[in-house]
């Protein structure tokens, strides 16, 4: 008996070390995959800050990955671009080289897509075929492919939003959607990442904090929302002052549309100071959670998480007001904007493991 129990516990070492090796090559292709998300929703931010997203007027998802190849290809694409109403009234004067620049960058957002199903598929058969999947991970597989499928669906209905009379841009509701949807991709990959590896594992039982992350999430996504709101309506440019707004802490114009409530959507001046109102409350949130959880012992994971959340949010704020400061000037708003998205993925990031690793009781911490 002594001897069948001996020669089992190598078996199980043996098997307890493949599969935490194969979770960690499966969460290596998810966090890479988190990567390219983060690279493709920079280049739909570049694409809309250059207002390139209507110069590709059809959906050829296979066809399409080959740009136009000789002058008479391009000469049929410019064609078709000059029947919108954003060339028309917007890029009138636009020549072919110009086009050529905004098709570039609405093409290269496209193929980064397409390269992103192709690692997701590519990956998916590989880790199926060396049976590297256990039953636990069947389930995220399926809501990640879903999730990819919608953002690419939700994409080419942003782009039609743009596409019809009088639209010289896409709609910023559905700007919004598009945006938003990247971004629940993006921290549904990281986490699926997170109950992979070995590091994360160690949680933090504390009802407080969680409950601070909890406010904290909450704001940031309808942050995210007005985010989306400033970017597609180009509300920036309303008022590029700071630290008033056009002269005034409280401005006028607010309540301008009828009925009230699509003033929260629609109006200018009230997203713009909404935008910047939120940003204010986080900033204030973040300082107290970080001191707030100044004297807690050991989990120096959380500690790295807790640390960069606080010169995230600093950052940020900092990025946001130049980025309004510049918002009438072209070459400079377009690299801030960049930037200002960009540093909101990475608060994404430090949220999410935030959020896997804080619990508000020991049941919770196998999830």
């Amino acid at each position: 008996m002594s001897i069948r129990i001996c020669a089992a516990l190598p078996l199980q070492r043996m098997d307890n070390l493949t599969i935490e090796k194969n979770n960690r090559q499966v969460a290596n292709w998810l966090i890479a995959g988190v990567i390219m998300i983060m690279i493709q929703v920079l280049l739909g931010g570049i694409t809309r800050l250059t207002e390139s997203g209507l110069s590709i007027t059809e959906w050829k998802p296979i066809t399409g990955a080959l740009p136009p190849l000789n002058d008479a290809a391009w000469q049929v694409e410019f064609d078709k671009y000059r029947t919108t109403d954003q060339f028309k009234y917007v890029h009138q004067d636009f020549s072919i080289s110009d086009f050529k620049f905004i098709f570039f960058w609405e093409w290269a957002h496209r193929q980064w897509a397409r390269i992103m199903g192709l690692v997701f598929i590519t990956g998916f058969v590989y880790f199926l075929a060396r049976k590297k999947f256990n039953r636990s991970m069947i389930m995220p597989m399926a809501i990640l492919f879903v999730l990819g499928a919608l953002q690419g669906a939700i994409g080419w209905i942003m782009v039609k939003s743009g596409l019809v009379p009088e639209k010289y841009f896409v709609g910023h509701v559905e700007l919004t959607t598009h945006f938003i949807a990247a971004l629940i991709l993006l921290g549904y990959t990281l986490w699926f990442a997170c109950s992979l590896l070995p590091s994360m594992q160690q949680k933090l039982i504390n009802p407080r904090l969680k409950n601070i992350l909890s406010l904290l999430m909450v704001l940031f996504f309808f942050q995210l929302i007005y985010g989306g709101f400033m970017a597609g309506l180009r509300a920036a440019e309303t008022a590029p002052t700071w630290p008033d707004i056009n002269g005034n802490m409280v401005p006028n114009g607010m309540n301008e549309m009828s009925p009230w409530i699509s003033n929260l959507v629609n109006n200018n001046i009230a997203i713009h100071f909404i935008h910047r109102g939120l940003a204010y409350l986080l900033l204030v949130i973040v300082v107290v959670f970080y001191f707030r959880s100044g004297n807690i012992p050991g989990n120096q994971t959380f500690k790295r998480y807790r640390t960069a959340l606080l010169l995230l949010i600093l950052l940020q704020v900092m990025l946001g007001i130049f980025t309004v400061l510049n918002a009438t000037n072209n070459n400079a708003f377009i690299w801030l904007g960049v930037s200002h998205q960009f540093t909101a993925m990475l608060l994404v990031i430090c949220m999410v493991c935030l959020w896997y690793i804080v619990k508000r009781k020991v049941a919770d911490a196998g999830n």
